[in-house]
């Protein structure tokens, strides 16, 4: 590759840090491998760019080279009298002082924004980009939480934790699973949409689950112990005498857990539900039972 980074970037020998960080900038849009995935020739000449860069953009370095102590790479070179023009301190007037910095690329809004806030010690790199990615899981799991493990493309595989109250939509992010980092830049991340499968009786309700729970006749009318379904498990509720259909009974704690270490409720709304097939004893005796002469379930619709 071209010695001479000053030729790598398109600028002259005195030119300003600023024009440095445009020259420069204009030709990362053309070569950086995001934008040119598979060239090969892109990636190189890239690496060329950045190189060059970062040679320029540290004024101790870039004077270092302007009088020829070191070369585009950094090693030592022998002395070479010529450049002493160029020996004095950077000061403001001197053609390589810029107060400006990096400060005018603070607000940039794509890709190359990192490029310049990630710069340090260890030499020039840009982080890797964030790769995103769908799960399904079963309603408990994302209520309870669970461990699964997931093979990402290009990737080992990996055990994912879905934490306790997990929702539909909610995204999980794993550091450092995504795309490479270029030069000594990290690499990406790695994000999980949760898509969470609908349960065939439970319903989320924020940390709340709701149910409808199927009860018989003689339950209603005469009440006692009946067993109800939550995510934690089942558990025996006394069902009160007299209970009609749409009768809400509140389960307290026995919902989705929260960060605090409580939990939600779980809201159970009854359902008298008769026998599948006619029962000739309870049809007899609904023709034989007259129902009180003030009760009327309709009273309220009359218009």
């Amino acid at each position: 590759m071209s010695q001479d980074p000053y030729e790598l970037l398109g600028v002259q020998r005195n030119a300003t840090q600023r024009e440095i960080q445009s020259a420069f900038r204009k030709a990362a849009k053309k070569l950086h491998p995001d934008l040119n995935p598979g060239d090969k020739e892109a990636e190189a000449k890239f690496k060329e760019i950045s190189a060059a860069y970062e040679l320029l953009s540290d004024e101790e370095k870039r004077h270092r080279f302007d009088r020829g102590e070191i070369d585009m790479t950094g090693a030592e070179q022998a002395s070479r009298s010529f450049y002493r023009d160029y020996a004095s301190a950077s000061s403001p007037g001197d053609p390589y002082h810029n107060a400006g910095g990096f400060a005018d690329f603070g607000d940039a809004d794509d890709i190359f924004a990192s490029f310049f806030s990630r710069r340090g010690s260890a030499g020039f790199g840009s982080a890797g980009r964030d790769r995103h990615f769908v799960m399904e899981i079963d309603f408990l799991d994302a209520i309870t939480g669970t461990t699964t493990q997931v093979k990402l493309p290009d990737g080992p595989p990996l055990d994912i934790r879905i934490p306790p109250g997990t929702r539909d939509g909610q995204t999980l992010r794993l550091r450092g699973k995504g795309s490479s980092g270029y030069g000594s830049g990290p690499a990406g991340d790695a994000l999980i949409d949760i898509k969470v499968r609908p349960h065939r009786f439970f319903i989320r309700d924020g940390d709340d689950i709701r149910l409808e729970l199927p009860v018989t006749l003689a339950e209603a009318v005469l009440g006692g112990k009946v067993r109800v379904p939550t995510p934690s498990g089942p558990v025996n509720v006394a069902l009160p005498p007299n209970s009609s259909s749409g009768k809400v009974l509140r389960l307290k704690g026995k919902g989705v857990p929260k960060r605090n270490g409580t939990a939600g409720d779980v809201y159970v709304t009854l359902k008298i539900v008769l026998p599948d097939q006619p029962d000739e004893q309870l049809t007899d005796f609904m023709r034989g039972w007259t129902p009180g002469s003030t009760q009327n379930p309709r009273r309220d619709m009359e218009v």
